[in-house]
């Protein structure tokens, strides 16, 4: 399988390793960066390993960190990131 990146996955990505690079220092977010690419390869293999939050929209989660989870898609050989939520910022918006 494949992993696409949507701009929403990239974006909120993105915004969380600059929250954690600001509140934490830049080698917890360098960690946090390599941390998800490889658990993003291990999701690329097995892409069954994360568990199906939204049925009627077959999205799937994942979880990264304690405090960060990723939702995805399957779509025949491909895998779409839909987004990154992170408890520490915002633990009230949680994608539905």
């Amino acid at each position: 399988m494949k992993i696409y990146w949507t701009k929403k996955s990239k974006s909120r990505f993105q915004e969380i390793k600059k929250y954690i690079e600001k509140e934490f220092g830049f080698s917890v977010s360098e960690r946090f960066q390599n941390r998800v690419l490889s658990l993003l390869d291990l999701l690329e293999k097995y892409p069954g390993i994360g568990s199906l939050e939204v049925p009627e929209k077959e999205i799937h989660g994942f979880q990264i960190s304690k405090q960060t989870r990723v939702f995805y898609r399957i779509k025949g050989n491909r895998i779409f990131l839909l987004t990154f939520f992170d408890s520490r910022q915002n633990p009230e918006k949680k994608p539905k």
